[in-house]
């Protein structure tokens, strides 16, 4: 995935920051938003996992830090929940104009409940995914337990929470008392996906049944077994991420696909809002060609001619491994790496202008095994044997005629 730093204004004029991710082969076809869990950033290991699951699929991903934390401005003791859901409604509107309205929402834990309070203010929003999530976003008071009776007498309290401290106001826990998840979730017509570890330990499994219950259908359940509350473990936030996308792929519109047939071997087609994007069918194959970002394309794949060098990397690994297997040479494997460029003749008496200059493709040929000098000298002159090779040795023609499209 392509990762960008961003930043975008909340409600309060304070500088929130994000990373934008997107799909490194296609532009993406829909734009979620993250939101991370209580006291957590925008880096948190299994956000990061969940955006890069997400962005495989096409999707782009907005994940930034609420305010107060990370590298968001403002004060973690002057927020709320409340300013949470504002600071959502904020990356909303930053998609929206810079790209076009998000339609999949994910939170987690605290996120999550923000996320559907978020999902609920917003009528592109089709898809919401929690995972961990509290049925009540009071439900986080536990973890400051101890500390509510000073909260409640001096208006504060320091509190330590995942080796950190914070400072928890009165206004702080008012305001998660005020915000009753159920009564959000009801009226709301939005699918749902909610996901929960039976083991979790700061957000019991009844959470997610409290929810499921509350929801209207569309909704789903995933359990997510075995998996602690912050998805320490890669594979889980991975699948997490894998099922989130194609879960939601029923929920929100794919956009338009190139429906490409052709009676011929390749078929590319280009429209003209696309630059050099051009997307390809070779025989049963889908492809993507593309142009590098310094000629003015999307790198969205390779360029016409390391599609050429690939043809060729590809006739000569195979046909060096007919000859060896037919002569029964122990070939363990074949690399050939090959470049294009046009450089002068070998033989050129005329360097100095440009018409000197050939199609040279530069190929060079690793092999595994265990051969002698002579099997190598051997299949190297097999190389030059490759049919694509002596294709491009060969006077070749192209026979090029207009025809109705199909």
């Amino acid at each position: 995935m392509k990762t960008k730093k961003v930043n975008f204004t909340n409600a309060l004029g304070h500088q929130l920051a994000g990373r934008l991710e997107l799909p490194v082969d296609q532009q993406p076809h829909n734009f979620a938003i993250f939101a991370h869990c209580f006291t957590c950033t925008k880096n948190l290991g299994a956000v990061r996992n969940i955006s890069e699951a997400l962005t495989s699929k096409g999707i782009g991903v907005l994940r930034f830090d609420f305010t107060g934390l990370g590298e968001s401005e403002g004060d973690f003791e002057n927020t709320n929940f409340s300013g949470n859901v504002e600071d959502l409604l904020a990356a909303s509107q930053y998609i929206s104009d810079t790209f076009m309205p998000p339609s999949l929402i994910v939170g987690h834990s605290l996120g999550g409940a923000a996320a559907i309070f978020a999902a609920a203010k917003l009528d592109h929003i089709k898809a919401v995914a929690t995972i961990g999530t509290p049925s009540s976003p009071a439900h986080v008071q536990h973890l400051f337990k101890s500390d509510l009776d000073t909260i409640a007498e001096t208006g504060l309290a320091e509190v330590q929470l995942s080796g950190r401290t914070f400072t928890i106001t009165k206004q702080f826990v008012e305001d998660l008392k005020s915000n009753a998840l159920p009564e959000v979730i009801r009226p709301m017509r939005k699918s749902l996906l909610i996901m929960h570890s039976p083991q979790d330990e700061y957000v019991g499994i009844t959470n997610a049944e409290e929810i499921y219950r509350a929801a209207h259908h569309p909704k789903s359940f995933i359990s997510l077994n075995g998996a602690d509350h912050l998805l320490s473990n890669k594979a889980d936030s991975l699948y997490a991420g894998r099922v989130i996308a194609e879960w939601a792929s029923r929920y929100i519109k794919q956009g338009k696909s190139v429906d490409l047939k052709t009676s011929k071997d390749v078929v590319a087609s280009l429209s003209d809002d696309t630059m050099f994007t051009t997307a390809m069918k070779l025989g049963d194959h889908y492809l993507t060609a593309d142009e590098p970002e310094s000629f003015g394309g999307n790198n969205f794949g390779p360029s016409p001619y390391q599609l050429v060098s690939a043809g060729l990397s590809a006739c000569t690994a195979m046909t060096i491994q007919m000859y060896a297997r037919r002569k029964k040479w122990k070939v363990q494997n074949v690399e050939v790496h090959t470049s294009y460029s046009r450089d002068h003749a070998v033989d050129c008496e005329n360097c100095e202008t440009e018409n000197s200059k050939i199609d040279t493709f530069r190929r060079e040929i690793i092999l595994e095994g265990e051969l002698d000098a002579k099997q190598k000298n051997r299949l190297l002159e097999i190389a030059d044997k490759c049919p694509v090779h002596k294709t491009l040795h060969s006077k070749t023609q192209i026979i090029t005629t207009l025809r109705d499209g199909i």
